[in-house]
């Protein structure tokens, strides 16, 4: 129970990553503030999941995508918990598409919602925690930042901004005692992935990756919690890759040593 008595507010927590961090946060002993789209299904079963652990759970829809909203998403956590602790950020939108045939307007939207809205929430919780002294400020990132994935240009430079953007915040929080870190996760089996790829496509290439697998949400919230917990109070601007070690996939022996043609 090393995060007993913080309060966590952890964005996009109705699946995926977002739901595995709040969990895995709330398992540490933090009381959570979960954020999901106004839309979701799914934030409410999360947060039943989170009060089932003991922990209590708030459950705000709001849409970080955009400032205002992410202004009563915090104004709300506020009121109702009295401050926030630590900070999950973790807006994304992804687009696929070849570079040549990339909509201007699917690569705007793409960098607003993944690299713009990490601003605005970050900013805000932050002028938060300036006031209180302390704070852990979480970005959840890709190994994409720096694996230059075809078909994923505005993806990979979202992410990439977004590292280089936390870095710099981290700098300037310093003073403050604020932590700032980044997750690069690698590929995790999310309700997203298995609806982009299908259950067949991941069984058939999860074989070939370092661990044999696909990352698990939890694995990544697992992460968050060190990160968040005083565990790590000498760790701040640091990019963590959690990925089963799937960066190295193409350096691994039987990789180096099967001959090219």
């Amino acid at each position: 129970m090393k995060l007993a008595g913080r309060t966590a507010l952890v964005t996009g927590a109705g699946r995926g990553i977002g739901k595995g961090c709040a969990l895995e946060l709330a398992r540490a002993g933090a009381d959570i503030v979960a954020n999901d789209r106004a839309d979701s299904s799914d934030l409410e079963n999360t947060a039943d999941e989170i009060r089932g652990l003991g922990r209590t759970c708030e459950a705000i829809p709001s849409d970080v995508f955009e400032r205002s909203s992410c202004e009563s998403l915090v104004a709300q956590a506020i009121e109702r918990c009295g401050r926030i602790d630590i900070l999950v950020s973790n807006p994304a939108r992804g687009r696929r598409n070849a570079f040549l045939d990339f909509p201007p307007d699917d690569f705007e939207d793409t960098i607003r919602c993944t690299l713009i809205a990490g601003f605005h929430i970050s900013q805000l919780v932050a002028r938060h925690m300036v006031e209180n002294g302390n704070g852990k400020i979480i970005f959840i990132s890709s190994v994409q930042a720096e694996m230059p994935f075809a078909m994923s240009s505005a993806y990979n430079a979202a992410k990439a901004g977004l590292n280089h953007f936390a870095l710099t915040v981290a700098a300037e929080l310093a003073p403050h005692r604020i932590h700032v870190n980044v997750i690069e996760p690698g590929w995790i089996k999310t309700p997203g992935e298995v609806a982009t790829f299908g259950e067949d496509h991941i069984r058939q290439h999860e074989q070939s990756l370092p661990w044999r697998r696909l990352g698990q949400p939890e694995d990544i919230g697992k992460a968050a919690a060190f990160l968040a917990s005083d565990d790590a109070d000498y760790i701040s601007g640091e990019v963590m890759r959690v990925d089963g070690a799937f960066f190295l996939k193409d350096f691994l022996p039987a990789a180096v040593n099967t001959p090219k043609p």
